[in-house]
């Protein structure tokens, strides 16, 4: 910003806390090399640096406070046009007490992010406009400060953060690198250019900045045309992502809505990839798994797939889900008294789209028919799709269902086993209710206690028992527990 004082933009809002995204982190040496391979060795000395020290950028720490404002861009939620590069001038600060001063001050102006030699900080959601260039440039671009250092290594380092950000950010979001700082049209700005085209401050940074500190410790000035050159190296990298391949054993199944298609390769890896087969082809099959993919920088894996043992291609997980076996079935269950889960049209995260048909609450306590049974592939508590009175009202996860329990009315007296075994519960296990024990068994191991009512579970042989002791109610107990 030149800092501290452009009115006129926005905050952002995020739950996430202190997570980091690692970067894209491989090596740039003969890239770099090739890119800037006509600018002469003096003016390149700081990327050159960079290059023959292998100095790899840091990974994103997002640290996004609350209290920044949300406001769109020009062209929408998450669509900005570019990124400034902006510098703090302040030559005794760190990078935390620019983050400091900019919460307690945002709203006078404020950035998305903040670089120094070690950090790359991401205080304020990107995909909302911040104000750190005035009108109307606050509602075009991503912002981020670079924070004033003070050694040789130290302004490599920045600047390698500095340009691998702003190539991560035009990557988010498919933007193509394109220096604007002389013609105006592009997507990687400096202040002092979108102050001389639109106005809204007289910030010239981070000129001065890059001038000196080059100077200092290069020979000669550091440029936003070097500092372009960086950048357009880190967004290639970006565009050939390492994939870190293992070997597994799955079954999945193709979603009946895949979005996705099959390629030959993992995309946007080092090969070359074409779409081999569309993914709607194999819509609703099972598919076999000998392979995944990570792709470096996502979180989601890619598969090689297989139908009927023939290799059908990579394709993102986003387009496949756990396998789902279904069991003909004949039992009537109650649903809980707090059910915690919701009646579906399918089984959740199956291959299906899913939609809620009703919730669980409206049930709470009711007895259902069930007549399939469902087990997803790595969930061991199964599916279960449910009647009431007749009528269908879909698939609820077995948690919420507790075994049918019969009751009988009764009067007599049992004793308590020397070595009960069991305790003594508010309801039946497993039942509809939810269980908290009253008291311990050996407490009336041997005492003579008198029986109200049985209970038969539609899973055990053996009934349960609401006994009394003294006159005192004390609990449902299994009958094994008693003689």
């Amino acid at each position: 910003m030149g800092h501290r004082g452009d009115i006129g933009g926005i905050f952002l809002k995020d739950t996430q806390r202190n997570k980091v995204i690692p970067g894209c982190l491989m090596t740039l040496g003969l890239l770099l090399s090739l890119l800037m391979g006509g600018i002469s060795a003096k003016a390149q000395s700081v990327n050159s640096y960079i290059t023959a020290n292998k100095i790899k950028p840091v990974g994103i720490t997002t640290s996004i406070w609350s209290g920044f404002p949300h406001y769109n861009y020009n062209k929408g939620y998450g669509k900005p046009e570019g990124v400034v590069v902006h510098e703090t001038a302040n030559p005794s600060s760190t990078i935390y007490n620019e983050i400091a001063y900019m919460k307690a001050h945002y709203n006078d102006a404020f950035v998305h992010s903040f670089v120094d030699a070690d950090h790359i900080i991401n205080i304020a959601n990107t995909n909302y406009l911040s104000w750190g260039v005035g009108y109307p440039g606050n509602g075009k671009f991503v912002q981020f400060e670079q924070i004033e250092v003070h050694s040789k290594k130290a302004f490599a380092r920045e600047m390698a953060n500095a340009a691998w950000y702003t190539a991560y950010l035009l990557n988010k979001y498919k933007l193509t690198p394109n220096d604007a700082c002389y013609d105006y049209k592009g997507t990687v700005w400096s202040h002092k250019a979108v102050a001389l085209h639109f106005g809204g401050s007289t910030h010239t940074d981070p000129y001065g900045y890059y001038l000196k500190t080059g100077k200092t410790y290069f020979g000669q000035g550091y440029t936003m045309a070097e500092f372009y050159q960086l950048v357009k190296s880190y967004y290639t990298s970006l565009q050939h992502l390492s994939v870190k391949y293992t070997n597994t054993s799955l079954t999945m199944d193709v979603k009946t809505v895949p979005g996705h298609d099959f390629y030959n390769h993992v995309p946007k890896s080092n090969y070359t990839t074409k779409r081999v087969n569309y993914g709607k082809t194999y819509a609703g099959k099972t598919v076999q798994i000998d392979c995944t993919g990570k792709r470096s920088g996502t979180g989601t894996l890619y598969y090689r797939a297989y139908y009927n043992g023939k290799l059908i291609g990579w394709i993102y997980g986003g387009g496949l889900a756990k396998h789902v076996t279904y069991t003909a079935t004949t039992k009537t269950m109650d649903v809980k008294v707090t059910p915690g889960h919701d009646f579906y049209n399918h089984v959740t995260s199956s291959m299906y789209t899913n939609k809620r048909l009703h919730y669980g609450k409206t049930y709470a306590g009711k007895t259902v028919q069930i007549d399939n049974i469902a087990y997803r592939d790595g969930t061991k508590v199964p599916y279960y799709r449910c009647a009431y009175q007749g009528k269908r009202i879909g698939w609820i996860y077995g948690g919420a269902l507790g075994v049918r329990v019969t009751y009988k009315t009764i009067n007599s007296k049992m004793t308590v086993k020397k070595v009960p075994g069991h305790d003594f519960l508010n309801h039946v296990t497993a039942s509809k209710y939810t269980v908290k024990r009253l008291n311990y068994g050996k407490t009336y191991a041997g005492k003579v206690v008198k029986i109200d009512n049985i209970a038969y579970r539609d899973d055990v042989k053996t009934p349960y028992y609401r006994c009394y002791y003294g006159g005192k109610k004390i609990g449902w107990i299994y009958g094994s527990a008693l003689s």
